[in-house]
């Protein structure tokens, strides 16, 4: 098609992709195609703004390594990464919810012994978790296998810590065989997301806070089951009503115990669905 205009350009594209072989991906392609061209002229989108654009997402990408994900914190704080997890996780009463999944999750992280320190001298006050794994109809899920990770006091994660020359304050464990398990690690803490890149200009820009409630990141796995991530958020954050990137669900709020000693205990029990792990 020639001589296409700005009524007319949607069409020529949608005319272009037509003979798409993958119908999943025509689906996608058809209605992004759209939207992204109606909110063009929704807004009436400028030359200069559409350049702005194209360089937020190219310092976007330049941004991301192996232990930063830049793209999944844009998603996160346009809440499109709560949408989609609220769209693919509903689940039966009672379940446990998911929630977001965050970027400073990292693949092979060490192995830790039920009653183990997960921390492993992230700064922190002490605190103790435990609880148990079932299913819907309160059946022990035995042997699970539970990642958690989190943020120190400083409200850092160890991969945003250039000086670290080994894991800390995250770890893989497995639960016995009655579902049950318990760990050392540090009380959480409220923190800022990174906003030393171009997601941070962007909260600056349209006026957000940077802070997420503080709470401890649990994914777990088990056979005959779904998978499950999810976060478990301290009571009485001052930022439970405004988390920066909307994962905050009800259900998933619990005490942290202060102990007279000077431990915190944190008990909480999961739920997961059945089916495919």
């Amino acid at each position: 098609m020639k001589n296409v205009d700005q009524n007319t350009i949607t069409q020529a594209v949608l005319e272009r992709m037509g003979q798409m072989p993958d119908a999943r991906l025509k689906t996608i392609m058809t209605s992004l195609v759209q939207h992204l061209h109606d909110f063009a002229r929704d807004v009436a989108l400028s030359e200069k703004e559409w350049m702005q654009a194209i360089q937020f997402l190219t310092r976007t990408g330049q941004t991301c390594d192996d232990k930063r994900q830049e793209f999944i914190l844009l998603s996160d704080v346009l809440g499109l990464s709560m949408l989609t997890v609220a769209m693919n996780n509903q689940k039966p009463a009672g379940c446990t919810e998911a929630t977001v999944f965050g970027p400073f999750f990292v693949e092979d992280a060490p192995k830790v012994a039920l009653g183990g320190d997960v921390a492993q001298g992230a700064p922190g006050k002490p605190c103790t978790v435990s609880g148990r794994i079932v299913g819907t109809q309160g059946q022990p899920v035995g042997h699970a296998q539970i990642e958690v990770w989190q943020a120190d006091e400083e409200g850092f994660y160890d991969v945003q810590r250039p000086d670290l020359s080994a894991s800390q304050a995250r770890g893989s464990l497995q639960a016995d065989g009655d579902g049950r398990f318990h760990f050392k690690t540090i009380v959480a803490q409220a923190y800022p997301i990174p906003t030393d890149g171009p997601v941070g200009d962007l909260l600056r820009a349209t006026g957000r806070h940077p802070w997420r409630p503080a709470h401890l990141h649990f994914m777990i796995k088990a056979h005959g089951f779904e998978t499950l991530t999810t976060h478990v958020f301290r009571n009485g954050d001052q930022y439970l009503e405004s988390d920066a990137v909307f994962g905050v669900r009800e259900s998933l709020i619990a005490d942290w115990v202060e102990q007279p000693g000077g431990d915190t205990l944190l008990n909480f029990d999961f739920v997961l669905n059945e089916g495919k792990a």
